[in-house]
This record gives structure tokens, C-alpha cells and sequence, in this order.
């Protein structure tokens, strides 16, 4: 079962790099916050580098001037790919790179997505939401990985 609006998130460990690699717990990253985050299957794939990315690092300001604490990335890859990611797309800080490397977060939420058939294994689905204090306000869930057209920084902007 997916998690659903009003539903609050459940626990789990990211990695972050500040400074290095650094544990943050989820009620850390969002507790008391308005996030905007997102989901991507993988850095450095191509519709996740190409679309959904660059779509919230154009929209990163205006997310803030609605109210977003924070705009954040979560994928399931190694702190070090997202790190090289982050540089790579110029990412420039305007957006928190939330590292599930074992994908135990996007399992917890249900929207996990096994793409061994493609080389890519177990995946977190490509969505997008407004986490309010730990609970989710707004969701949308693509359905299927190359898809963009539901869980982009333009439906969060609308939605709030």
C-alpha cells in the first residue's frame, strides 16, 4: 500500500553530504518544515537529468516565495552519485540531495519499483509532494519511470 495525503511519513535514515557523508533521520529533515520533495529513479538518467531536475532548480525561488522551507531530492543512489549529480546539474544548494541508498525509504512510502529488467534494480518511484510537519499535504506519482508530466516543480507551484 502507497502512502496518501494526510498520511505522515514514516522513519528512515538518509544520507546527506555536508562536509561528507552525514546520517539524517527523516522527522530531522521534516519536522516542523514546509518541504517540497521529490523523487527521481535515478541520478543521471535521462529524463531525471534532463526534465525533472532542471525543473526544480528553475522553480526553486518561487517554491520558497510560496512557503517552501526547503526543497529537497531523494533517489535511490549512494551519497557520492548525488553529490556528483548535484555539481554536475548546478545544482548550487537550491536543492537538498537526500540520499536512499538502499531504498528502504521509498519501500516504507510503497512507491518503490523494481527495474532489474532494465539493469537498474529496486528504484523509488518518480513523484513529488508538499510534506507539511512530517505529513503529506499534496501527491503526485508518476506511472512509469520515463514519465514527467505529474510530479514536476510547475503541479507543486499550482497546488500550493
Amino acid at each position: 500500500m502507497s502512502i496518501t495525503v494526510g498520511d505522515k511519513l514514516p522513519e528512515a535514515t538518509f544520507t546527506i553530504m555536508d562536509g561528507g557523508p552525514k546520517q539524517v533521520s527523516a522527522s530531522d529533515v521534516f519536522a516542523g518544515k514546509r518541504v517540497a520533495l521529490f523523487a527521481v529513479p535515478g541520478a543521471f538518467t535521462p529524463t531525471c537529468s534532463e526534465h525533472h531536475l532542471p525543473g526544480f532548480i528553475g522553480h526553486a525561488a518561487q517554491l520558497k516565495a510560496k512557503g517552501v522551507d526547503m526543497v529537497a531530492c531523494t533517489a535511490v543512489n549512494d551519497v557520492f552519485v548525488l553529490d556528483a549529480w548535484a555539481k554536475a546539474r548546478g545544482v548550487n544548494g537550491l536543492i537538498t540531495m537526500l540520499a536512499d541508498g538502499s531504498a528502504a525509504f521509498a519501500k516504507a512510502l510503497g512507491l518503490d519499483v523494481d527495474l532489474g529488467p532494465f539493469g537498474l534494480g529496486v528504484r523509488s518511484k518518480r513523484y513529488a509532494m508538499i510534506v507539511e510537519d512530517g505529513a503529506v499535504k499534496y501527491l503526485a506519482v508518476e506511472d512509469s519511470p520515463p514519465e514527467h508530466s505529474k510530479a514536476t516543480a510547475e503541479k507543486l507551484l499550482a497546488a500550493l
